[in-house]
């Protein structure tokens, strides 16, 4: 059972420590705001002697009763000890190929990560049901009845999805999906932590047990992703990465907790909303960008997911736009 007492996190302990730095020690900073969606920061700073911070993580669930416009799910995260490298890959071979493991553009870093789910955003992994019993479920759809903050554990599964997000080489239009993708898993394993689940979790299909066959669900995983704008079918999926359709299935909806299909429809309409807010697309660009038919298709399909039409999301960001 979760207290409703505020419990110690990492934000004002953090903060003190942030105030101490001048903007020479920040390395690497991102933020985004898109309406409707995730709000998020990932700060990099140069670590100094002074810093002696422990990894950690909190969730925050602010939730109130006579303005649930301002309920909100957040993540934090602190990560310290990591290697921050300005220099593209592309252009420095030297870490890729380990020719220098004493690089000179290579800084000890602090790493401070924010997430910031709104309610519109949590909607799409709410269940119908009228009565939702668990936890995880309530504190999703906002019915949780108070706020409370839990400091959170860095199981290993958090670790490697946020060296992910610290780490990856995408830009752009594509590093917008990869990091909404990041985020989604991100959420899921604070959920499990929250919920005190074990760090490793048994399968319960058996072919789970097998690396192998986890990696190429995985690797489906990053081929959707690759192809935003070019649907794929089931059945071509499971040729790719050359596994049984049903395992697929079966296997992508336990290890991430959700369809391929809804996966799918989710990466797409959050990078349509990237699209609209952050790179000025009309709905008619958008549509066509994303494989869609037409117009049509594209805004009932967006609808659904996020509760408002894609000209309704441009006015509510005072964004000229249409088709």
């Amino acid at each position: 059972m979760i207290e409703n007492s505020k419990l110690p996190g990492i934000s004002h302990h953090i903060e003190k420590e942030v105030l101490s730095l001048d903007e020479k020690d920040l390395l690497y900073g991102i933020e985004k705001c898109v309406p409707g969606s995730v709000q998020y920061s990932i700060r990099r700073f140069k670590k100094s002697k002074n810093w002696n911070l422990e990894d950690t993580g909190t969730i925050v669930y602010h939730v109130e009763k006579n303005d649930p416009s301002a309920n909100s799910l957040k993540l934090r995260f602190c990560v310290s000890g990591n290697m921050y490298c300005g220099e593209k890959k592309t252009e420095c071979n030297n870490c890729g190929l380990n020719f220098s493991p004493d690089c000179g553009a290579k800084t000890e870093s602090v790493d401070l990560l924010s997430f910031t789910f709104s309610p519109a955003y949590l909607h799409q992994f709410t269940r119908n049901d009228k009565e939702i019993s668990s936890l995880s479920d309530k504190i999703i759809a906002f019915q949780h009845p108070g706020s409370f903050s839990r400091t959170l554990p860095l199981c290993t599964k958090t670790r490697q999805t946020l060296n992910a997000l610290l780490n990856h080489n995408y830009t752009d239009s594509f590093a917008n999906i990869y990091v909404n993708a990041q985020m989604q898993i991100l959420l899921l394993y604070s959920m499990d932590c929250l919920l005190g689940e074990k760090e490793e979790p048994a399968f319960k299909s058996k072919f789970l047990a097998n690396q192998d066959d986890r990696d190429k669900i995985i690797r489906a995983r990053g081929i959707l992703l690759e192809h935003i704008g070019e649907p794929l079918t089931i059945k071509a999926l499971s040729r790719k990465v050359a596994i049984n359709e049903c395992y697929l299935k079966k296997g992508f909806k336990e290890i991430f907790g959700t369809t391929i299909f809804d996966f799918y429809q989710g990466q797409r309409m959050e990078h349509a909303k990237f699209l609209l807010c952050e790179k000025g697309l009309t709905v008619t660009e958008v549509s066509h960008s994303l494989g869609y038919s037409s117009i049509s298709h594209f805004s009932t399909a967006f609808k659904k997911h996020t509760g408002i039409k894609p000209c309704e999301l441009l006015l509510r960001a005072n964004i000229p736009g249409g088709n």
